[in-house]
């Protein structure tokens, strides 16, 4: 546990938050400051910065988690439907790793900023080079 990281402080009962589900790895509370009513976080319990810290079994919890919350977002919010996101690096604003999932409404204002100039990129050269860097992985195509 990270003393000065308030998800830390969440997930040991040091800090409030309106929890809706919590266990060994993971603890799912309501975003103080959300995009939409019903915007829930999953933080692991233990202190990671990045998905690619997280041990398997809790990248696994977390994603399990978020798909059940997705569907109870849908069945009580009827929202027109969700997003599930996480930032890491520098854009994790809280320096605990967490994953987003909130109800979405055609008109709610959220949206993703395209950039024309990152269509100017030889995407074959980035597909191999982000093989590359996933040989031995047990899962990545064979190219």
């Amino acid at each position: 546990m990270e003393r000065d990281c308030v998800f830390c402080q969440i997930a040991n009962h040091m800090a409030p938050a309106q929890i809706i589900y919590e266990d060994e790895k993971v603890v799912c509370f309501l975003d103080h400051d959300p995009i939409n009513v019903g915007h829930v976080l999953v933080v692991p319990v233990k202190h990671y910065l990045d998905a690619d810290e997280l041990p398997e079994s809790t990248a696994c919890a977390i994603m399990r988690l978020s798909a059940r919350i997705a569907g109870a977002i849908k069945e009580i919010f009827h929202p027109d439907g969700y997003s599930i996101m996480q930032d890491g690096g520098v854009f994790n604003d809280i320096g605990h790793y967490h994953m987003h999932v909130f109800p979405r409404y055609v008109g709610d204002g959220f949206h993703w900023a395209y950039r024309d100039d990152v269509l100017e990129y030889n995407a074959s050269d980035t597909a191999a080079q982000i093989r590359s860097a996933l040989k031995g992985y047990e899962n990545a195509p064979k190219m």
